[in-house]
């Protein structure tokens, strides 16, 4: 946390410069921004289940276009039974 007292007769203007300056200088935006649209690594287990459900979804779809009733609706019918 960076903290800035104002000085004696100093105005609100060089109280703000100098606070962006410190802020600039301590590297805390440059970090920030750095991590700012960094995903966390999804666990073992949860990457397992979306394979799995990624592989039953895509066998269904196949099946249904082989049968040639495959859709929007269909899509949406598979998923819901699939609880996802």
């Amino acid at each position: 946390m960076i903290h800035i007292r104002k000085k004696d007769r100093e105005t609100p203007e060089s109280m703000i410069r100098r606070f962006s300056r410190r802020v600039q200088q301590s590297g805390v935006l440059q970090r920030v921004r750095k991590g700012r649209f960094r995903l966390e690594e999804k666990s073992r287990v949860k990457r397992r289940e979306e394979a799995l459900y990624k592989v039953k979804i895509r066998k269904e779809i196949d099946r249904l276009k082989k049968l040639g009733r495959f859709d929007e609706e269909s899509l949406r019918e598979v998923r819901r039974k699939l609880n996802r």
